[in-house]
């Protein structure tokens, strides 16, 4: 019998599959689709020579550590994306674009030479062939004592397969329509799988690849444009070129809705075309060779909640989604179910490696606190935990931008009209503060020496300390950006939010660090009657 059985073919069951190939672990790897990768999605451009990403395309150095030391121990090339220049803004369908300057639009994004595909081909190439079994998808699972019994359609066959434990590495609203448990997984977890959006499911992208050099960087261009207009195909476009930017492609999201892009499927072609020449003028007349990857289409990527798109980014890492079932022989994996880095590779790889460590029965490291030892007195070990928090807390200023940088886009590529800036930078800070909770909740801290006074610990204070300035550099961030970007100067009141506007906004902020500093403090004062209750039983 299998020790293991991993459903889904994406970045994380590959990498997962990967770990448990080098551990000795016995495994094999199913996936519905006839191809490895899931929404990793590169293909041939023949006009430009590229191979051109219909699905992921960047990764953050800054903020994804996980995918940028993969990238390093697989040796391979990555190069920044291409920002210098100026981007266009078209803001009306009948007339001309306006020229934006946005330095370093997409805050040192790096792209994978080969496309994104080449992570998941160096993955594949350290897992066994003959673990992996294409178009085969799972139906049901069922626990059956001490192993997991599933029920595949394999090449539309039926197959049985037994496994010790099973790792699902999908979507959790694809788990949660499309495959029937016995017995049924909780309602809770239930819920917390319908709640977790499948990142880009309803998106659309289309790469559009060229002879030649790119016209655009010629013209001073950085091949960033944003197309703000009712009736735009492509609201977020940007410079999809090789290393070199001797092969010439340029890429885009769709702003057009599901209903949409099927009334128009079979104008598409002709529209797209004519954006980007309306653009980027004449040099890209013609059709160019087109490439148009719909994910709502996709079975084994959009579930039937995700055709509605959600309103704001969506923050991952629901707790309930990391935990295992059936006393430890089912897992649940995915980008989504990750604390950090949710819906991106990163989420997916990190989701991985806590599977990992699970199943080869290791833990994950623990949270070093330096200058504590085991007999470090409480003030000592209180004051090291504190340094260590504010050392988290200092290290998420950047990332919190990015966040809401992302979200931003996000909201603009949704057809968000107003209060953009509120939602992401409210966003931002609470999945900030989401995090710090589950920090807090991970660091020791001794309370033989700490006074509780009126329901509030003594340290609750001192955790609040960490994040002095922090939201007032956020706002500063936010208000910098939105001043020098091009997508938001059609919209005057984020262009340059008002006194108003911002009050709005950081009377939303204080109601989330309220409900930081409440739920914070409880942590303290749970911990204090765990110590408490320690010392108790140790008389």
């Amino acid at each position: 019998m299998l020790d293991v059985v991993i459903v889904g073919g994406g970045a994380c069951g590959l990498a997962l599959a990967r770990d448990l190939a080098k551990a000795g672990v016995s495994f094999a790897l199913y996936e519905a689709r006839p191809r490895l990768g899931g929404r990793v999605l590169s293909v041939e451009d023949h006009s430009s020579g590229l191979r051109v990403d219909l699905g992921p395309t960047w990764f953050w150095p800054d903020t994804q550590p996980t995918i940028t030391a993969l990238v390093a121990e697989l040796g391979l090339a990555d190069f920044a994306q291409y920002d210098p220049g100026t981007a266009l803004l078209l803001a009306e369908g009948d007339k001309k674009p306006e020229t934006r300057m946005t330095p370093n639009l997409h805050s040192g994004a790096r792209r994978l030479a080969g496309g994104m595909a080449s992570l998941i081909e160096a993955l594949a190439k350290d897992v066994p062939a003959e673990s992996i079994h294409l178009n085969a998808v799972l139906r049901d699972a069922a626990e059956r004592g001490d192993h997991v019994e599933m029920r595949f359609d394999i090449g539309g066959e039926p197959g049985i397969v037994e496994a010790r434990r099973l790792v699902l590495a999908l979507p959790p609203r694809l788990i949660e329509e499309r495959i029937a448990f016995d017995p049924p997984l909780d309602a809770l977890t239930r819920n917390a799988m319908r709640n977790a959006p499948t990142w880009m499911a309803a998106q659309a992208k289309a790469v559009v690849g060229y002879e030649g050099k790119p016209a655009w960087r010629a013209d001073g261009h950085s091949g960033n444009a944003f197309a703000t207009h009712e009736q735009a195909v492509l609201g977020e476009i940007f410079d999809a070129c090789d290393a070199s930017g001797e092969q010439a492609a340029i890429g885009g999201f769709f702003a057009l809705s599901i209903e949409w892009r099927e009334a128009f499927e079979g104008g598409m072609p002709m529209l797209l075309a004519s954006q980007l020449v309306q653009l980027y003028g004449k040099p890209l007349e013609g059709l160019g060779e087109q490439h148009v990857q719909d994910w709502a289409r996709e079975p084994f990527t959009c579930s039937s909640l995700d055709k509605t798109p959600p309103a704001d980014h969506p923050d991952y890492g629901d707790p309930l989604l990391r935990q295992s079932f059936w006393e430890g022989k089912l897992f649940l994996g995915g980008a989504e179910t990750a604390r950090e880095g949710g819906g991106y590779v990163e989420g997916a790889l990190k989701a991985a490696r806590r599977i990992g460590l699970r199943i080869l029965d290791k833990k994950e490291a623990p949270i070093m606190i330096a200058g504590a030892s085991e007999a470090a007195s409480p003030e000592a070990l209180n004051e090291a935990s504190l340094a260590r928090f504010r050392e988290w807390v200092q290290s998420k200023r950047g990332p919190a931008f990015a966040s809401y940088r992302q979200r931003l886009n996000f909201g603009l590529s949704n057809g968000q009209r107003e209060q953009i800036t509120q939602r992401a930078m409210l966003g931002a800070m609470e999945a900030v503060l989401k995090e710090a909770i589950a920090v807090l909740e991970g660091l020791p801290f001794d309370h033989s020496a700490v006074a509780v006074e009126k329901g509030r610990s003594d340290l609750t204070p001192l955790v609040q300390a960490s994040f002095d300035g922090f939201i007032q550099e956020l706002l500063d961030g936010v208000i910098d950006y939105n001043r020098t970007s091009c997508a938001l100067s059609n919209f005057p009141e984020e262009h340059k939010p008002s006194k108003d506007y911002l009050s709005a906004t950081l009377r939303d902020i204080a109601a989330a660090w309220r409900e930081f500093s409440l739920d914070a403090n409880q942590i303290l004062l749970d911990k204090s009657v765990a110590s408490d209750q320690q010392a108790t039983r140790s008389l």
